[in-house]
């Protein structure tokens, strides 16, 4: 009898050695990964043995933006490239569960991903798991061997990509709770608006990190929305007005001479300045989570967690101010999606039994933890 005969619920932990293949497709990034695990001693071990990535930003970047629907086509025949040459000559050998983004993104987008993953399912009669997006950023940190050594609850995780801005409180693998999260704009949607504002293009927010290195962030004072109020939420809409009042006072300049030093000398220093402004507000609302819940771990992910001034500055606040406590962020290259974060997060639920029906994943574009 092949697994896919037997009800999931009876799918227990049969698998402590396996490969997962992973799949992502939840936004403008098609990924496929094969990550092997062994879950059988005390730490666990994970090899990424394949990972590919093919990323859609330049047939974005004329819209300034995702098309959800460009998005999915677009997917689609690099779903299929990637699989292929991931299972290369094994083929449906290569993989003993599925893991597959079912949310959060854009629906369209997510469905390819799925259907991609039903199939191989139904075809293979291994079993399968809907993996959550944000717990797959979680996950990205876990890949780091050494973190899997220390890794320990309850840990915080500031989660922070483009649409997404969480403080998550991590009881157990599986068992999250929110406890802090922005009120209207996400900090990486901050990032990328305030770039757009700047004139920088799409994406914006890491061009408007690599000018900030160049500029001094106290050039011009900018708001720090709630960074004294007693929540953990955060709002970063009050700032992005800010800012374009800002831009336009100081436009000028830019329009009268683009390319002189004086020019680019106050792009920087104006990237600065909101880099740390956003930055400031994110480390002391992390700093003030741990410390009213006793953490022992931090993580930094999610697509934001790439920015080398925010993990230059949490590792310093979190060394001075939460002794004891390690700072478990992932390789930059995982920041971003991708497939090999998913395929770890799949595997958590692998080592614990945990699958789904194939019938009953389907998208859901507004999941959360």
């Amino acid at each position: 009898m092949i697994l896919a005969d037997l009800p999931t619920n009876r799918l227990t932990h049969f698998l402590l050695k396996f490969t997962i293949l992973g799949i992502e497709t939840s936004c403008d990034e098609t990924s496929v990964a094969l990550l092997s695990v062994d879950g059988s001693g005390k730490v666990p071990k994970a090899v990424l043995k394949k990972h590919f990535i093919s990323s859609q930003i330049d047939i974005h970047a004329k819209y300034g933006g995702v098309v959800p629907e460009v998005a999915a086509r677009s997917h689609v025949p690099e779903t299929v490239a990637l699989i292929t040459k991931a299972l290369g000559r094994k083929g449906l050998d290569a993989f003993d569960v599925i893991g597959v983004t079912k949310g959060p993104g854009l629906a369209t987008a997510l469905r390819v991903g799925i259907q991609a993953a039903q199939t191989l399912a139904w075809m293979s009669g291994k079993p399968i798991i809907g993996v959550n997006h944000l717990e797959g950023h979680m996950a990205s940190a876990w890949l780091v061997a050494e973190h899997r050594k220390h890794w320990a609850f309850p840990s915080l995780a500031l989660l922070v990509s483009g649409g997404h801005t969480e403080l998550v409180l991590m009881k157990d693998f599986g068992d999250y709770e929110v406890i802090g999260t922005t009120r209207d704009d996400a900090a990486g949607e901050a990032f990328d608006k305030s770039a757009k504002l700047l004139g920088l293009g799409y994406p914006g927010g890491p061009k408007l990190s690599k000018l900030a290195i160049h500029g001094n962030d106290q050039a011009f004072k900018l708001p720090r929305p709630m960074l004294h109020d007693e929540t953990l939420d955060m709002s970063f809409s009050g700032l992005k007005t800010a800012i374009r009042q800002l831009v336009e006072d100081v436009g000028g300049e830019f329009k009268k001479s683009p390319k002189s030093a004086k020019s680019k000398r106050l792009l920087a220093d104006l990237c600065a300045s909101i880099e740390c402004a956003i930055v400031d507000v994110l480390i002391a609302k992390t700093i003030r989570a741990a410390k009213m819940h006793s953490i022992k771990n931090i993580l930094l992910v999610g697509g934001v967690s790439a920015n080398r001034r925010l993990r230059e500055d949490l590792d310093k606040a979190i060394a001075r101010e939460l002794p004891g406590v390690r700072f478990l962020k992932p390789n930059p290259k995982f920041s971003t999606d991708n497939a090999a974060m998913i395929a770890a997060a799949g595997a958590w639920h692998a080592l614990r039994g945990e699958y789904d029906e194939l019938e009953a994943i389907e998208a859901e574009p507004e999941l959360d933890l």
